[in-house]
């Protein structure tokens, strides 16, 4: 038997089949080749249609049963995992009645801005666990304030995930998860924050059925399996936001444990089963995939904009130009560059920093002795310590790290970025070779709720190494300490 998952991203539907016995994959897939088209209607705009994902996912199945030649009537069950806080509201037909206002528009950030400032902060902090910010509950609100002939004919809003099992099976229903994620969750009372959406001036009975994750949520139906070629009538068992999907993926479930990603931006998630904070905004929080009412554990997420970017943009316009060519170069660099820093926030606004725009900033480099592998090192050691001082934020922020795991690509390919961070954190980093569409697959196992059998076939199947922090920790303490000055000079400048 075998196991199907899901990964919608903004670029790209992700398509994985795995084993369902051993949790091995069998094969993973992108649809289309090229991305997916992001329509801006506005400035600062960005959205999708739905009904283009459906038809990737659709195309992305059919592709992979036919190439990794299985039967597809063995596969038993279906996981999805998606691109989080976007907005898909539905007619009473379940057809789109617009774009999705997808995770990057920034159109309803002054309408979160003023909920919290008229809620309260006291009150969002300890019920919400964040701000309304820019999320799914605002991006509603704001359809209500400027578009109300569609507003009106709303049967439903959704997540994008939820927008996926409805095609397949006809059924409109949604998860604590994906609520949280569009901070649509109260944890004090652990329901539904009707009260914001009764600020927002929204219909509450707009608000989905809740299932219950690694469940039977829904089946999928004549339609679903004509369009996919899945069989009629298997469950669609677990779906969860991409962030969230990836710590799984990674065996991320318990206090302590820390999923990082560090692609084009960067990422640190943090279980933790501590339900309060004081950062209502530079730090994100989400029910995690195990959360309910035996396992109260959440996920904290800090956003790093400025990470892979960084190095990419000097592959692009160094002579070099090759992330090999780059790494040898900066091999043979001591720790701390020689003194050259780099500041590496030139990604737009960072979160971490209330949003402020930085830029990038080269400091310290003396045009006689430094070279082109000073700057190589010096940008990996300064996205590392981008890295440790966003996990310091998270730590002043009740939350606590034990281990970290990330996945193999990126920046934790990367040995100086790798063990600049773990010997700094004082903690282990493991990296393994999984996808997020891989854990959606494997999470449709999980519905015995056996969560340690879960992580040994994880580290069964994907466990590349781990990096273990350096017996001599000072070099990189005295370098991070360097780096942070140059900071602070930028922060209060």
């Amino acid at each position: 038997m075998y196991y199907i998952g899901y990964d919608l991203g903004s670029s790209s539907v992700k398509v994985a089949i795995v084993n369902a016995e051993t949790g091995a994959s069998v094969i993973t897939l992108n649809e289309p080749v090229n991305e997916m088209e992001i329509v801006a209607p506005q400035q600062n705009w960005a959205e999708q249609d739905p009904n283009l994902w459906w038809n990737y996912v659709c195309i992305g199945t059919k592709r992979a049963v036919k190439e990794s030649g299985i039967d597809a009537s063995k596969i038993a069950g279906i996981g999805i995992s998606y691109q989080m806080h976007g907005l898909v509201v539905v007619d009473a037909d379940g057809e789109p009645l617009r774009n999705s206002i997808i995770w990057c528009d920034s159109r309803a950030v002054d309408i979160g801005d003023t909920a919290f400032e008229a809620l309260g902060e006291g009150a969002c902090m300890q019920k919400l666990l964040n701000s309304p910010g820019n999320f799914t509950a605002s991006k509603l609100k704001w359809v209500l304030d400027n578009e109300p002939d569609v507003y009106a004919k709303i049967h439903k809003y959704m997540l994008p995930g939820d927008f996926i099992a409805l095609r397949l099976s006809g059924d409109i229903n949604t998860t604590k998860n994906g609520l949280s994620e569009g901070i649509l969750w109260d944890y004090k009372a652990d329901t539904v924050a009707d009260w914001l959406l009764e600020y927002y001036g929204i219909d509450k009975s707009l608000t989905p059925e809740i299932v219950e994750n690694f469940s039977d949520q829904c089946r999928v139906n004549s339609s679903g399996a004509k369009a996919t070629g899945l069989p009629e009538g298997i469950p669609i068992v677990y779906r969860a936001g991409d962030q969230p999907n990836n710590a799984l993926s990674l065996n991320v479930f318990n206090h302590g444990e820390v999923a990082a990603t560090g692609g084009t931006s960067g990422v640190v998630y943090a279980v933790t089963d501590v339900l309060k904070s004081q950062e209502p905004s530079r730090i994100n929080h989400f029910a995690h995939v195990n959360y309910g009412e035996n396992s109260k554990t959440l996920g904290k997420l800090l956003c790093i904009n400025g990470a892979g970017i960084q190095y990419r943009w000097l592959k692009d316009n160094l002579a070099s130009n090759s992330y090999e060519e780059m790494n040898a170069k900066a091999d043979v660099i001591p720790v701390g560059s020689e003194g050259v820093c780099v500041i590496p926030y030139g990604n737009g606004a960072e979160r971490m920093f209330n949003n402020k725009i930085l830029g990038t900033h080269i400091c310290n480099l003396n045009l006689n002795t430094h070279s082109e592998g000073h700057l190589c090192r010096a940008a990996l050691e300064g996205i590392a310590f981008s890295f440790v001082y966003g996990m310091d934020i998270l730590k002043a922020d009740n939350a606590e790290i034990k281990v970290i795991r990330a996945g193999n690509d990126n920046l934790f390919r990367s040995e100086i970025f790798s063990k600049t961070v773990a010997t700094l954190i004082g903690h282990d980093i493991e990296i393994y070779n999984t996808t997020g569409a891989v854990g959606a697959a494997r999470a449709v196992g999980l519905t015995d709720g056996d969560f340690k059998k879960f992580g040994e076939h994880i580290s069964a199947n994907d466990h590349v190494m781990t990096y273990k922090p350096l017996g001599n920790k000072k070099p990189y303490e005295t370098a991070y300490q360097n780096w942070k000055k140059q900071l602070e000079l930028i922060l209060n400048n």
